[in-house]
């Protein structure tokens, strides 16, 4: 992300509370914007050790670690209390941990909101309007599943190639949240944004195996209370951008598109009965299970 993205903020915060806790026998440097790679080259480099932690979207994830797809099931999430607790809670540490088994650690969750699709020839209103439309997704099984429950096609695009695919006509619209369609300025070339909000799909801020390992169990607590301050910092940093973002896109001509998530919900309701027998099913169960409570 670029440096006035709150998950570089909140990553900010994270090297000063380190700095602080340790006395300044620790510290973390940042390299944001993609100069170090896409955020599949930069799991790969955590796993060999080059690399010491990375932030990636659990979408990304799915690919290594399939249990963490369950993030990208549709309208899982009652409401965005209910995700948090969600992830603060057992659940949410226990996926953390998953990932340890091929070198990976979960230090943290960083909020990315709730993602929404915007077009670039017509708004989209109901999974109708879906039909015939390329619309980018990220590389993940979930999301591709659901673009394809609605009716449209989705077209697994990287986001640095993004802009020009909306520009081109290659894709018509995509999906993502408010001040990600904001930084990257997609609102110059997608005119309608539709906060459906399908799927709560969270940022996970990950450690090396190799490099934690190499840590004192002083320095372990140091840096993961940083990166627990960090998460609740960049939390209230998101909320805030978000209704900055919204704000700005509407001056620059977006329309905010009027629809009934239920439409889409109901849509994607089968994708559900695809994941019996997958590691994503016990997940899933759990998550429901807690909110029923």
């Amino acid at each position: 992300m670029d440096t006035s993205h709150p998950v570089h903020l909140g990553m900010v915060e994270m090297k000063e509370r380190l700095e602080d806790l340790s006395g300044g026998k620790m510290t973390i440097d940042i390299y944001p914007s993609g100069v170090l790679g896409s955020e599949v080259q930069c799991i790969e480099q955590l796993q060999g050790g080059v690399l010491a932690m990375t932030k990636t979207s659990t979408a990304a994830m799915e690919s290594f670690l399939p249990e963490l797809g369950v993030f990208g099931v549709p309208y899982l999430f009652n409401n965005h209390d209910v995700y948090w607790d969600v992830l603060d809670g057992d659940i949410g540490r226990e996926l953390l941990a998953v990932g340890e088994r091929i070198g990976l650690r979960g230090l943290c969750y960083y909020d990315s909101g709730s993602r929404n699709f915007y077009s670039t020839k017509k708004p989209i209103r109901s999974p109708d309007d879906l039909k015939g439309m390329k619309i980018r997704v990220q590389n993940s099984r979930m999301a591709i599943a659901m673009i394809e429950a609605m009716g449209g096609s989705p077209t697994p695009i990287a986001w640095g190639e993004l802009y020009s695919a909306l520009s081109q006509g290659v894709v018509d619209g995509a999906e993502n949240n408010p001040p990600s369609f904001d930084s990257s300025r997609h609102y110059e070339v997608s005119k309608y944004f539709t906060p459906d909000a399908h799927t709560r799909v969270p940022d996970l801020l990950m450690i090396s195996a190799k490099v934690w390992q190499s840590l004192s169990k002083q320095e372990q607590e140091w840096l993961q209370e940083a990166a627990d301050e960090s998460s609740l910092f960049q939390r209230k940093l998101w909320e805030e951008k978000t209704k900055e973002s919204l704000a700005k896109v509407v001056e620059h001509g977006v329309e905010i598109v009027e629809c009934d998530p239920s439409e889409f919900q109901a849509a994607c309701a089968g994708i559900a009965d695809t994941l019996k027998g997958t590691p994503v099913e016990a997940w899933l169960e759990r998550i429901k299970a807690a909110q029923s409570q």
